[in-house]
């Protein structure tokens, strides 16, 4: 991978899903996809898209004849502040939001095959590049994509969450392979189906994923009556780009109840929400932050990290940060009394981890107490040294200290740690930690470490310092299918190369005659090398008789196969020898 100053910034734990572009992979027959889509989308596109649609595309340096090279598109995505990698199909949903707040386009690196120019249920280099890409250079959109990067990457996931997104990756593997069995995607259907049987109520993850789709991936912009496009899996889509403007599409106000409009990516989708404008969307974003773990704290946010059973960041309000998985915790009156991490837990203050204090120290957990504490009308931590030996809390002297909860701790003071004028933890040794009739933690585990905090402030997905920590998202053990071609395939990819070079070499020409000979007779299942063959004809004129049997066998192909139709009508169109 080429690196920028963009990409440099990009921490470690992103890294390791970023794949090399496999472009000496795409045949000829992609690249002909590729430019059928790109020059049917700028020939439509800009009556229906966003007003900067085309100048965007310009800017990102997305070309129309070619699949674009990653290394060409970063070279220009740099001046606007972007840069994009290539990864192998879906990633994990907080891995493709935190690589957004970066300033990162995650671009799936395949093609969709052939039989998917329409749509395909797969993320796809057309997609990316070509959706996502090009609205991305407008400034107030990139602003929603950023907040959107961070604010998404840090919402819960449910356990069961994890489940359906690799069922979602394994079916969209099967449904982007042609040569795929029914029986395997039926079985992979099936299998989706049951896990979301199971899911009971929305995770945060879900619901912000919903705010994505109907924003990022499917969004309409300007008026209920008279909308346009800039989502990308419209930009993308030839045949949902004009049937998302019609009549049968509901078109909804954009507010928060997109979060609870779950979607279906393997089909068109029945409605749309339409934002009057890009600001919008920062303001409904900032609303659904509201509701989330990461802003209201307390209990709700406890409940959230137990319930994602996955590595999580609990933060007291003196803001120390305490990382790991959440086993359980007890709640009085609708307070926090205490909670318990299980296995490794690394504590961190502003998103660095605090000397002395990562998961190799706290090999076994971690457990402390949130509230105030009795005689003392101070929020604990906003006790200074001073405040601590009115107290009697005095280092190496016995201390015993009660929280208002009813938790009491007795042990020998060893140390305390301040941030920025906040008491962070107090350490202890022979150390007794009770609430009513549960012992939480007795001198023979050893040291004892107490976080400080009148309350549970916040809790997010994830790691509070990742790098230090060691982690890296997981590359996913299922790879898209790489497609095996049969020799039939292989000598048509060669004909379209012919084909190609003869576009670029405007002096040849009578070599049609002999490509269309060899397509005639390999008898050949394909709509669009005909229509290549029939756009040089039309541009350089002559060859009549050859032009005339190519649109009489593109007509044959129309009569027999309604799934072609539509695309050689809006190829014939292209070309001008049908009218739009």
């Amino acid at each position: 991978m080429e690196m920028n100053e963009i990409l440099e910034r990009l921490p470690k734990h992103l890294r390791n899903i970023i794949i090399d572009q496999p472009y000496n992979d795409y045949t000829e027959q992609d690249h002909a996809v590729w430019r059928y889509i790109m020059r049917r989308n700028v020939d439509y596109l800009p009556q229906v898209a966003h007003k900067s649609y085309l100048n965007c595309l310009k800017k990102t340096g997305i070309s129309i004849n070619r699949i674009p090279h990653m290394y060409g598109m970063n070279r220009i995505l740099k001046e606007i502040g972007w840069a994009a990698v290539a990864v192998d199909g879906f990633i994990p949903p907080a891995a493709f939001m935190e690589f957004q707040a970066y300033n990162v386009l995650v671009i799936a690196a395949d093609i969709r095959p052939i039989d998917q120019v329409l749509y395909t249920p797969a993320p796809d280099i057309v997609h990316e590049a070509a959706g996502h890409a090009p609205i991305i250079a407008e400034p107030e959109y990139a602003d929603y994509l950023r907040s959107f990067g961070r604010i998404g990457s840090r919402a819960f996931s449910s356990a069961i969450d994890y489940q359906q997104y690799e069922a979602i990756r394994h079916l969209s593997i099967l449904k982007a392979d042609p040569y795929s069995n029914a029986k395997d995607i039926r079985k992979a259907e099936q299998g989706l189906a049951e896990i979301e049987a199971c899911m009971d109520g929305m995770s945060e993850m879900s619901r912000i994923r919903n705010l994505h789709w109907w924003t990022v991936e499917y969004g309409l912009v300007g008026s209920l009556e008279k909308p346009r496009i800039y989502g990308a899996g419209l930009l993308s889509s030839i045949g949902e780009s004009f049937s998302a403007l019609q009549d049968d599409v509901k078109k909804l106000p954009y507010n928060l109840d997109a979060a609870f409009q779950s979607f279906d990516i393997t089909t068109r989708q029945p409605q749309l929400f339409v934002t009057p404008d890009f600001a919008h969307l920062n303001k409904v974003l900032d609303e659904f932050a509201d509701t989330m773990a990461l802003r209201r704290g307390g209990l709700y946010a406890l409940q959230q990290a137990k319930a994602s059973e996955n590595l999580a960041t609990v933060v007291w309000s003196s803001g120390l940060q305490v990382s790991g998985v959440l086993h359980d915790f007890i709640a009085q009156d609708e307070e926090t009394v205490y909670l318990t991490f299980k296995g490794e837990t690394a504590l961190a203050c502003q998103d660095v981890q605090l000397e002395g204090h990562g998961k190799e120290y706290h090999s076994e957990g971690f457990g402390s107490p949130a509230g105030m504490w009795v005689n003392s009308p101070k929020p604990p931590e906003m006790h200074t040294e001073e405040d601590l030996h009115a107290l009697g809390m005095k280092l190496g002297r016995q201390v015993k200290l009660e929280y208002k909860s009813g938790l009491k701790v007795s042990g020998v003071l060893r140390n305390a740690l301040w941030r920025e004028d906040k008491l962070l933890l107090l350490s202890f040794r022979d150390c007794t930690v009770k609430f009513e009739n549960q012992l939480l933690f007795q001198p023979a585990w050893g040291m004892y470490d107490m976080a400080i905090g009148a309350n549970i402030s916040s809790a997010f997905s994830g790691l509070a310092d990742p790098q230090r920590w060691g982690f890296a998202f997981p590359v996913p053990k299922e790879k898209t299918h790489k497609i095996v071609h049969d020799e039939a395939s292989k000598r048509l990819h060669g004909l379209y190369a012919q084909v190609r070079a003869l576009r670029e070499n405007t002096t040849a020409h009578m070599k049609l005659y002999e490509i269309w000979g060899e397509f005639k007779n390999g008898s050949f299942q394909d709509w669009l090398l005909p229509l290549e063959i029939l756009e040089l004809l039309a541009e350089r004129g002559g060859a009549e008789q050859l032009k005339t049997e190519v649109e009489s066998h593109l007509q044959v192909l129309e009569s027999e196969s309604r799934d072609w139709q539509e695309l050689i009508q809006n190829g014939l169109e292209l070309i001008g020898t049908r009218g739009g």
